[in-house]
């Protein structure tokens, strides 16, 4: 497929951290999304889940399955715009790399653990693992991925976290946040395809677990809109017994309107600019997105899965729990460092004597925990603590 001028093109990528030879018979951007598939932490995400803990169920989404998702829209949406689809997928693979166990919740206990010792963001963790923590080659660590892909895992960042990237990598994939640009249209367009994957994920797993319903659903003009024009197609699906078709139909509806809708604005919104590159993409406001009536239709979906399915009683007693799983955690790896396996005891054992031993330790751990599945992080606690807190 011919790409547009605004694309990505992988001939021109700004390059690895450490030059390579290119790959006889794969571009840059295919040859990072198999470095990525072929990593230990992709391998990980299909026991890292995102609403629902591991331990809940088989048929729940896991980080594995979302990123899965992600890249199918992602790569819909790109060929339809003339980007590249090998990048988008790649970033949409990678994106999760760096997410502790139990989803959020374990996000926001390691942040707080990590609050004397400069946080913890999933975005940077993620960014952490494809340049430092995965060992896989002999010349360098972690995969050595190009500028590009890299560029679109790091979504978010801090300008603390920024500054710091910037001091190690001048003019990396840092730089746009200290001077407001923008990145990639592919790394654009695998931020909304993210939020569109997970707000129809979390529909389903919400009303598959019981603590959302169909009823309740009728309140979202999003779903209730593609729910109606189902049943005026298939009237037999009123019937309870086909309540499971019914809500595949209208989730499957409601992702082809979400991905024509962006597809129609992101072409608006570049027709009206005319980037003749990406550099220009960069120097311009973003222009992956959706049209104003879909935009406020997510945010009311989104606002309504917050209310009933993310903070439901449920949901929030296993997040509590989970929580105390990683501060626990970090608290004992803290203490007693030879806890830790492998490489993290190494590096644990590397910073004795310097001036900030503590810190060192302390980023170590945050690795380590970051890197545990559900039900290892699950395990290792009660190892630690004699507790069993998930049951």
């Amino acid at each position: 497929m011919m790409l547009a001028v605004f694309a990505c093109h992988p001939a021109k990528s700004r390059g690895r951290l450490y030059p390579q030879e290119p790959a006889p018979t794969r571009t840059e951007y295919q040859r990072d999304r198999d470095r990525i598939v072929h990593c230990s932490a992709f391998r990980r995400l299909v026991y890292k889940t995102q609403v629902f803990l591991n331990h809940e169920g088989d048929l729940f989404r896991t980080r594995l399955t979302h990123s899965l998702e992600v890249a199918q829209l992602g790569r819909s949406i790109a060929r339809s715009l003339g980007l590249n689809e090998d990048l988008v997928e790649a970033i949409a693979l990678a994106h999760d790399l760096g997410h502790t166990p139990f989803g959020h919740a374990g996000q926001d206990a390691l942040n707080e653990c990590m609050s004397a010792f400069g946080g913890f963001e999933h975005n940077l963790q993620s960014l952490r693992v494809v340049d430092q923590l995965e060992e896989r080659y002999p010349q360098f660590d972690g995969l050595n991925l190009t500028f590009e892909t890299r560029e679109g895992i790091l979504k978010h960042c801090s300008r603390a976290n920024a500054l710091k990237l910037e001091q190690s990598q001048p003019g990396g994939v840092a730089r746009r946040f200290l001077d407001r640009t923008q990145p990639s249209l592919e790394a654009q367009l695998c931020n909304l395809a993210d939020e569109i994957a997970y707000n129809a994920h979390d529909i389903d797993d919400g009303v598959r677990s019981g603590l959302i319903t169909l009823e309740q659903l009728q309140e979202v003009a999003l779903f209730d809109d593609f729910r109606r024009q189902t049943l005026r197609e298939y009237p037999q699906l009123q019937d309870k017994t086909q309540g499971r078709r019914l809500l595949y139909e209208t989730i499957r509806r409601m992702l082809s309107a979400q991905v024509y809708d962006v597809i129609a604005a992101t072409t608006s919104a570049l027709e009206a600019v005319a980037p003749d590159s990406v550099e220009a993409v960069r120097q311009m406001a973003p222009l992956v997105q959706f049209g104003q009536d879909m935009r406020l239709k997510s945010q009311a979906l989104k606002k309504f899965l917050l209310q009933h399915l993310y903070r439901h009683p449920r949901v929030m007693q296993t997040t509590g729990q989970a929580q105390q799983v990683v501060r626990d955690l970090f608290a004992a790896y803290l203490e007693h460092p030879q806890e830790m396996q492998g490489g993290f005891l190494a590096r644990s054992e590397a910073a004795r004597d310097v001036a900030d031993e503590a810190s060192v330790v302390a980023r170590v751990a945050a690795d380590y925990i970051a890197g545990m599945t559900d039900r290892f992080a699950g395990r290792e606690h009660e190892r630690l603590t004699g507790q069993r807190l998930l049951t």
